[in-house]
């Protein structure tokens, strides 16, 4: 079967930045599909056959009308002429009365695929009538918010281009949960997937006519979840990005798509679905195979094979002190090596963190500083815990200490401090506040978590499974402090 990309390269000489806009039509237009519950079908023009069909889609919420794949055909002289006049007006154009196909009866539209002033392709809507029955709110409400993506695809607002590709995969869909609201956020419509997702989050009270943006940052801040920035623009559909809200009930992915009419935004609809058990799922797997990935990575890859290469080395160095400094080297990266080894071999019941904090505090800065003087310091106290306890927040304060070398100290002298605290709540469970300054450069313009490397996605994930929360922020008067609460399990009796 023939890419959307090789049919618009065999079938129309389109500039580059054309062909990607329809290729971000298509990435989106399930969802005009779905709302309108009818077939979406792309045509542009050739050269050989007039209009020739590039891409078509089916809708998930009614009967379809092309069983038969369309892509590739040409349009039919009758198709042709809507077509052509779509084209030409650069407006919405339909039949004006349903055809007959294969014993059903289908309404069809022609829809301009506008990018900045200029057609580049025209959109076909295929509706099927022949289950036609008395609408639902729901059903209404779909097929006006079609609409309002038509008219929009019409003017050249839709697509949106202010999210990356990327965010689109995995996006909510029609049938896990539409809202409607209006142009100040307050929800005019939301089918009964939003509804039992917002139920789900805590909420208790009706969904309409309320906020959406104050019900779920209320939700967020009472399970004591850090809110991200992008929520609230998501929540009243002022930008077409996406977010997530995490609640202890549930986690809700929400993806705002902005409704715009003559280039003024008019409301916006806002697509919710529950992803709690595919986020409990991907904890587990980041814990648990990320974590041991990382180990294995570090100590079996990169520890051992620098260990090697110094003494290799050292056997060929003359001078004594040379070779003594080199084998000094070997055993401060075996050192680091046997702490890893044990953490990923596994504890004992209970263990002393405070040793295993020093140890690798000093090790981590020894080994990656060379130029510059980096001063480590440790106050306060880790206590005993549990096994699992130790792993996670060894795989912390580890990864929190190399990126303060490596990105806050690179290129500077400074000092790098582990602070730890802890103390007995009135509920009887332990308290852990550990905090990790350096006087470096600080954190990168527009820094996020969500959107961070590997390292720094893994030590939130550990600290979630510690039942804590972590905070980044700029240190007074420079540099970049890290502050990690977490709650530990009780020690065995």
């Amino acid at each position: 079967m023939s890419t959307l990309a090789g049919m618009l390269r065999d079938t129309a000489a389109l500039e580059a930045p054309d062909s990607e806009w329809l290729h971000l039509l298509v990435g989106d237009w399930q969802l005009i599909a779905d709302l309108s519950f009818a077939d979406l079908v792309l045509w542009v023009r050739s050269d050989e056959s007039g209009w020739r069909a590039v891409a078509h889609v089916r809708p998930n919420t009614g009967p379809m009308v092309f069983y038969e794949d369309v892509v590739g055909s040409s349009s039919s002289t009758a198709r042709a002429e809507m077509l052509d006049e779509a084209a030409r007006t650069q407006h919405i154009v339909a039949r004006p009365e349903p055809i007959v196909r294969d014993d059903m009866k289908v309404r069809e539209d022609a829809v301009p695929v506008c990018r900045n002033g200029g057609l580049i392709a025209v959109m076909t809507r295929h509706t099927n009538l022949t289950t036609a029955r008395a609408s639902s709110r729901l059903e209404l409400t779909y097929r006006n918010l079609a609409e309002s993506l038509m008219r929009m695809v019409a003017a050249g607002d839709f697509p949106s281009t202010s999210a990356p590709t990327g965010t689109r995969r995995g996006a909510p869909r029609v049938g896990d949960g539409v809202t409607h609201l209006d142009v100040d956020g307050v929800v005019l419509y939301a089918s009964p997937n939003a509804v039992s997702a917002v139920h789900r989050m805590g909420h208790v009270g009706d969904v309409i006519g309320e906020v959406l943006a104050q019900i779920v940052a209320d939700l967020a801040m009472r399970g004591g979840s850090t809110v991200d920035e992008s929520l609230a623009v998501v929540a009243t559909g002022r930008a077409a990005w996406r977010s997530e809200v995490e609640t202890p009930s549930a986690t809700i992915t929400l993806r705002a798509i902005p409704l715009v009419a003559d280039g003024v935004r008019t409301g916006a609809m806002v697509l919710m679905r529950d992803v709690s058990e595919l986020r409990r799922r991907e904890q587990e797997l980041l814990t648990k195979d990320a974590t041991i990935r990382e180990i294995h990575h570090r100590v079996k890859n990169n520890l051992q094979t620098v260990a090697a290469l110094l003494r290799l080395q050292a056997r060929r160095v003359p001078d004594q002190s040379a070779r003594g400094a080199l084998e000094e080297a070997v055993r401060r990266v075996g050192t680091i090596a046997l702490v890893h080894e044990t953490l990923s071999q596994g504890f004992d019941e209970t263990v002393d963190f405070d040793e295993i904090a020093v140890r690798g505090l000093r090790a981590v800065v020894e080994v990656a500083t060379s130029e510059y003087r980096v001063e480590s310091r440790f106050t306060g106290s880790f206590g005993r815990m549990r096994a699992e306890d130790a792993t996670a927040l060894a795989m912390i304060v580890s990864e929190l200490v190399q990126n303060a070398v490596e990105h806050g100290l690179a290129d500077r002298d400074g000092v790098v401090e582990v602070a730890a605290r802890r103390e007995t709540l009135e509920d009887g469970e332990e308290q852990l506040t550990v905090v990790i300054t350096d006087d470096g450069v600080g954190l990168p313009t527009g820094f996020r978590p969500m959107l961070a490397g590997l390292g720094t996605r893994i030590v939130t994930s550990l600290a979630a499974d510690l039942r804590g929360t972590i905070r980044w922020e700029n240190a007074s008067p420079r540099g970049t402090r890290v502050e990690f609460v977490a709650r530990l399990r009780p020690l065995a009796r």
